[in-house]
């Protein structure tokens, strides 16, 4: 037992690592931007990923990935205008999140809520953002919902605005899903 625990920690795991390892159909990526004459709904495709985090120091690693050409609002000429003018989704075609520490107590089973830290890139770029979670665990798997706001203007992105119309300079963002819990 105690090669084995030695072995672990010279890998730099801990006895108590999880891995959460989001399943894609069963992960939703939601966006809403409010305007002024009315507020604008939408999808995007979650493609993979997986978080490892250490439950009892918090440190975190792995990566989220989304599809940024599959977003889509229901209206194609809005779309249009999204994918080539906002998002670059054509030279930028992921979306990403790169853990590197969870705040907050995740309780073995049961609902707890924590935050999640770390890099968010959009548009070639890459922010430090916290996101709150809301996870529901069992012994072998955990769902999840997390909602947070994007301020894609002041991150270099153009807004979709025209005289007409004013949409707001930032968007909200939840991501729902659920996937398998396992020690790695």
């Amino acid at each position: 037992m105690r090669t084995l625990l030695l072995a672990l920690l010279s890998l730099g795991l801990t006895a108590q690592e999880k891995q959460l390892s989001l399943d894609p159909a069963k992960t939703e990526v939601h966006w809403t931007l409010g305007g002024t004459l009315h507020t604008v709904h939408g999808t995007f495709k979650f493609k993979s990923g997986a978080i490892r985090f250490d439950p009892a120091g918090g440190k975190a690693s792995g990566e989220l990935l989304v599809d940024a050409p599959s977003g889509e609002s229901g209206n194609g000429s809005r779309d249009g205008r999204m994918h080539k003018n906002v998002l670059e989704s054509a030279k930028f075609p992921v979306i990403s999140f790169t853990p590197d520490r969870v705040e907050g107590k995740l309780a073995p089973s049961g609902t707890s809520t924590v935050q999640l830290h770390g890099s968010f890139k959009i548009h070639g770029t890459t922010h430090e953002i916290t996101i709150p979670a809301k996870v529901e665990a069992a012994p072998d798997s955990a769902k999840f919902t997390a909602t947070f706001t994007i301020l894609y203007v002041a991150w270099g992105m153009k807004s979709p605005s025209t005289f007409l119309l004013k949409v707001d300079d930032k968007v909200e963002i939840t991501i729902s899903g659920e996937g398998k819990l396992v020690n790695p």
